[in-house]
């Protein structure tokens, strides 16, 4: 019967294991967020994470590869939250003023995520060219709702 139990498991659905490394890493990055909101993205620190949630440094390493991993993730997620802050106004069929007032109440409601973005870069970080691709979302939007010019 176990066997049949795997076999008829929803493709796709995850296993415990990976719910937990799921739970783990979004808790990562739950308590990165405080770490950048309160001292900044550049005085971001794994072993601070890791003290937080009462794990050593080493253990955080089984669900980020290090430092730039764990930004990267969040520059992402950043990323994502803006454009979809963006595509729920552009739906309504909003004009470039439309986008620029969603733009702002997103920095205003998420000011660590927007400095994360657009602020002051990160001493040692280079994010890699993959992280453009949401970025090109959003200038994808903002290209759409501009004005056409005579």
């Amino acid at each position: 019967m176990a066997a049949n139990d795997a076999s008829t498991r929803t493709r796709g659905a995850a296993t415990p294991r990976e719910r937990y490394r799921a739970q783990v890493r979004a808790e990562i990055k739950d308590r990165a967020w405080e770490q950048i909101a309160t001292a900044g993205a550049s005085a971001l620190s794994l072993n601070a994470v890791a003290k937080s949630m009462g794990l050593s440094g080493p253990a955080l390493y089984r669900y980020f590869a290090g430092r730039d991993e764990l930004i990267t993730e969040l520059v992402r997620d950043a990323y994502r939250s803006l454009a979809d802050a963006l595509h729920a106004v552009a739906a309504e069929g909003t004009d470039l003023a439309g986008l620029a007032r969603a733009l702002r109440e997103w920095a205003l409601a998420d000011p660590h995520r927007y400095f994360l973005v657009w602020g002051t870069p990160i001493p040692g970080y280079q994010a890699p060219e993959d992280t453009t691709a949401i970025a090109d979302e959003v200038l994808s939007l903002i290209h759409i709702s501009e004005p056409t010019r005579r």
